[in-house]
């Protein structure tokens, strides 16, 4: 917990600091986002595995 408190000081007075060349950096930061997004979260949330059998044709499912 203080470990927090001190990283969080550090980063506000950083960001305090150096708000000027942060938000030079701001598009670039945007344009970074769209791909570690979808490394993380995929695409829209779609179920890819569970019920996907069962829709396909000849699956015996009406």
């Amino acid at each position: 917990m203080l470990l927090t408190a001190i990283l969080s000081a550090a980063a506000f007075w950083l960001l305090r600091e150096h708000w000027g060349h942060v938000l030079g950096y701001a598009p670039y930061l945007l344009f970074l986002a769209c791909p570690l997004l979808h490394l993380f979260h995929g695409h829209g949330g779609r179920d890819h595995g569970r019920g996907a059998s069962s829709t396909e044709p000849g699956s015996g499912a009406n």
